[in-house]
């Protein structure tokens, strides 16, 4: 029996998704820890152990597991509450306030009292270093190494935890930083270092300093709870391969993300485009937008034929550019808290309720409403079946919790307050949604919705009416979709190297020979990884800009169009790529392009679960019907009593209409009174709007004479 487990730690709930020898996935989900996440991430382990046929003891189940594939939120949340590393910068002389310099314009320009963020180096601590290298690679003034010397005193007379390095034109020539890399090393060797060269050898100082600042941050931190992690795997037994899920959607060694703990800042959403458009392509679709909610965020992204990815994106204001999926994030989950503002107007989140105390629901001593709260109040949660049963819900101290902090100051009924709530907190998702798609030039309208997390199927009906999208599809493992994307993720790693020319006057052998030298860089780390040559494969992309143009466009160059030195190929790919993002292109005006940076990611093919495909079953969903009750109807903005359906009953072609609840272990499904359900072929539930059946029917005949 070969297992392999994904895992995806989160702020309420760590969830895990097992798949073992093509069988259908099992999904389970624990309260998260978070003073110390890898004890949940054991007790998941002994509770898929228990479930086993016979039951197994955490000790003999371990040593059975091959693969964990782990996404953590331990640098997001070091990085969003500030309690990363104390750390130092060694730079250039005269740019050590680069970091608040930014590239010097302010965020909101019509904000007079907009601060700017706090850097995560202060400035003390930064270090300006004579010795300077031209932009051509060539020393200019020799490095001061008796002032990286007198540094280092003051860093260990500080007792900084995390050095890092970054001079001024060091991606044309490393020298001088991996001089003073050698002097950090010898006299502080416990310290975390990161050397802006060995992660980011790419034109744009800003971008290059704030990335290797942030490395160093968040660093010793992914360091500490990898220790505990391996630690108690390897004190159960388990010594299978352990991979780390990273920001651009692929998954590496845990050496390397101790290297590069950077790479993981978007590790736990990572998973959910991939797997998003896993399902929606039995739909004949090739896009979707991908939402998680969790107990205390809510991510939305957008896949088009694959992920949609970054070279350069924020984390809590802070630049940082690796290449990483293009994720939006919100305070908004199960546990955001209710509250009223000056104006007396009702708010949701961002703060939360976590997983200690919880939502007053919980029973665990939280006392503030929460967005769980009002969802139990509503009916959208049965109380006695959350968590499969395992958690019993109380209705009264969520009732009370509404009563005291909602309902009283606003003068409204209990009922009316959960439903103020649970449309704010909607209204909020929905806004996060338009950030990924209106903003970007994506019409939401034209995407498949896929609701992720334990809760997000509760809310995507409301969410869905105010973005006019008329197809939803929930998979059955939504609830822990981001650790099933982990299962499907390829191992990558990312090289980039600047290469500034006129693509009309390109030198190509040149270009050649550093896509060649990075492919082989990309190839010594799969072998290390033991990937096979026939499983690996490098993509090339290049950087490129009309001359005097701020921005650039990456876009994928097939390597034959560099191998034949085609400036004309490789210009229309461009052109197309520009027109796409923006909706024009200087092609007419014979505009010239340059490059600026040219990337390769090296990508070791992984085994992948087997995807399950029903057999027809029929329209009829009676032998899934598992009861009544009361819940609250948006559209009509009253209660009324709907059918409740068991979701683990229902199969490839049952059909159920609106208002109704679909209930399975880890989420609850609230198809409104403006959506039909159908199930598909893959097991989804598949809601569209009432008078859409259109939107399925052809799909769904189309699965049933495949499969019948």
């Amino acid at each position: 029996m070969t297992l392999k487990i994904g895992i995806d730690v989160g702020g309420t709930f760590t969830d895990f998704v097992v798949t073992r020898d093509g069988a259908e996935p099992a999904i389970f989900k624990t309260l998260s820890t978070p003073s110390d996440p890898s004890i949940a991430v054991v007790n998941g382990l002994a509770e898929i152990a228990a479930s086993m046929h016979p039951p197994m003891t955490l000790e003999a189940f371990a040593p059975t597991i091959a693969t964990i594939v782990h996404g953590t939120t331990v640098t997001t949340n070091a990085t969003l509450t500030g309690t990363g590393a104390k750390s130092g910068l060694l730079t250039t002389e005269g740019v050590r306030d680069a970091l608040e310099m930014r590239r010097g314009v302010r965020e909101e320009q019509y904000n007079n009292r907009y601060t700017n963020v706090k850097p995560l180096v202060p400035r003390y601590l930064r270090a300006g270093i004579p010795g300077r290298v031209d932009r051509d690679g060539n020393e200019a003034a020799a490095l001061d190494l008796d002032a990286v010397r007198s540094a280092i005193e003051l860093f260990r007379t500080e007792r900084v935890q995390a050095v890092s390095i970054c001079f001024l034109n060091s991606f044309a020539n490393p020298a001088h930083e991996q001089a003073a890399a050698d002097m950090v090393r010898r006299e502080l060797p416990g310290a975390y270092l990161s050397v802006s060269t060995d992660l980011l050898p790419s034109i744009r100082f800003y971008e290059r300093v704030s990335t290797t600042a942030l490395n160093s941050y968040v660093g010793p931190k992914l360091n500490h709870y990898l220790d505990q992690l391996v630690g108690r795997l390897k004190g159960i037994g388990f010594d299978g391969l352990l991979l780390i899920m990273q920001s651009n959607g692929g998954v590496i060694s845990p050496q390397l993300a101790r290297e590069k703990a950077a790479l993981t800042l978007l590790s736990g959403p990572a998973g959910g485009p991939g797997a998003g458009l896993h399902y929606v392509r039995v739909h004949g679709q090739n896009k979707c937008i991908i939402t998680d909610m969790g107990g205390t965020s809510f991510e939305a992204s957008v896949a088009v034929d694959a992920p949609m990815i970054k070279n350069d994106g924020e984390i809590a204001r802070h630049k940082i550019a690796l290449p990483m999926l293009d994720i939006h994030t919100i305070g908004a989950g199960g546990g955001s808290i209710g509250w009223l503002d000056e104006g007396g107007l009702l708010r949701m989140g961002p703060a939360s309720a976590g997983a200690d105390p919880g939502p007053a629901c919980y029973g665990k001593g939280g006392k503030l409403p929460a967005t769980t709260d009002a969802n139990v109040v509503l009916g959208y949660l049965d109380p006695e079946f959350f968590a499969g049963g395992k958690m019993k819900l109380d209705v009264e101290a969520a009732r009370a919790a509404i009563d005291e902090h909602i309902a009283k100051p606003m003068g409204l009924s209990i009922e009316e307050a959960a439903a103020g709530m649970y449309r704010v907190a909607c209204n909020n998702m929905a806004q996060g949604v338009r950030e990924v798609t209106i903003k970007r030039g994506f019409d939401p309208r034209e995407f498949p919705f896929i609701p992720a997390g334990g809760a997000g199927p509760i809310h995507s009906c409301l969410i869905c009416e105010e973005l006019e999208i008329p197809l939803q599809v929930v998979p059955r493992e939504s609830s822990v979709l981001c650790a099933f994307g982990m299962l499907m993720s390829e191992l990558k790693h990312d090289f980039v190297r600047t290469f500034v020319s006129r693509l009309d006057a390109a030198d190509w052998t040149k270009l050649a020979g550093i896509i060649t030298a990075m492919a082989a860089d990309g190839a010594r780390q799969l072998d290390e990884e033991r990937i096979p040559e026939g499983r690996r494969r490098f993509d090339v992309k290049l950087d490129c800009r009309y001359v005097k143009q701020y921005h650039e466009v990456s876009f994928v160059v097939p390597q034959a169009l560099i191998a034949a030195g085609d400036a004309q190929g490789i210009a229309r790919a461009f052109h197309a790529e520009h027109n796409r993002l923006y909706g024009y292109s200087l092609e007419a005006e014979n505009t010239p392009v340059e490059i600026i940076n040219v990337r390769v990611q090296a990508i070791g093919v992984t085994d992948k679960p087997v995807a399950r495909h029903e057999s027809w079953a029929g329209e009829d969903a009676a032998h899934a019907l598992k009861g009544r009750r009361a819940v609250y109807i948006p559209e009509t903005r009253k209660f009324r009593e709907v059918p409740v359906y068991d979701g683990h009953r229902m199969r490839h072609g049952n059909r159920i209409e609106g208002p109704a609840m679909i209930e399975q272990e880890t989420t609850a499904i609230f198809v409104s009174a403006s959506f039909d359900c159908v199930i598909d072929a893959l097991g989804s539930f598949a809601l569209y709007q009432k008078g859409r059946a259109d939107l399925v029917a052809s799909c769904i005949k189309d699965m049933k004479e495949a499969l019948v």
